[in-house]
């Protein structure tokens, strides 16, 4: 009987810790901030954030993201800007809809978390590491990325675009 008990008990606590949490979207999403003409900074968001997410704070190097956004979102409160983000110049959305994270490595820090995975936007993909938080089904994370890393606006120098992007990161999961 005991062995029984204990048995459920493991089985119980598999499931739980396997269990992969779903994402909001209506609560998730990323914000950019990047240098225009060197002395402004432009501010926007992207939406529509799906994929999965396993996460138990007690075991995070078993966690595992692999998350997307609709990289045609894209929004500056600035129409004919956002427009032009999305074309061949920048973003290509046409041709490459999403923006996508998959984690390799998920660590525990002194600060909360570290993912290092592969980020993929306009079909280049590199190597990144974002610092993040979890707390109360919220995952934060602030990190700094190169545009031209991923081709992103090649055709625009870098007094009128800034090459490097501000990025934060919000995913609230239930």
């Amino acid at each position: 009987m005991n062995k029984l008990v204990l048995l459920m008990f493991i089985a119980v606590a598999s499931c739980i810790s396997a269990a992969a949490q779903t994402i909001d979207s209506s609560k998730s999403g990323v914000k950019f901030e990047i240098g225009n003409m060197g002395v402004k900074k432009v501010k926007g968001t992207f939406s529509g954030m799906k994929g999965t997410i396993d996460f138990n704070p007690q075991n995070p190097a078993a966690a595992h993201f692999d998350v997307c956004i609709d990289a045609s979102t894209v929004n500056t409160e600035n129409e004919k800007r956002d427009n032009h983000l999305r074309n061949k110049d920048f973003f290509e959305t046409d041709k490459y809809p999403e923006i996508c994270f998959k984690s390799k490595e998920v660590t525990k820090t002194a600060e909360g978390y570290s993912v290092a995975g592969k980020l993929t936007a306009h079909g280049v993909t590199n190597d990144v590491t974002i610092p993040f938080t979890f707390n109360n089904n919220v995952f934060e994370g602030k990190f700094i990325l190169k545009r031209l890393d991923y081709k992103i606006g090649e055709g625009t120098n870098t007094f009128m675009v800034g090459n490097e992007v501000e990025v934060t990161i919000t995913c609230a999961v239930k």
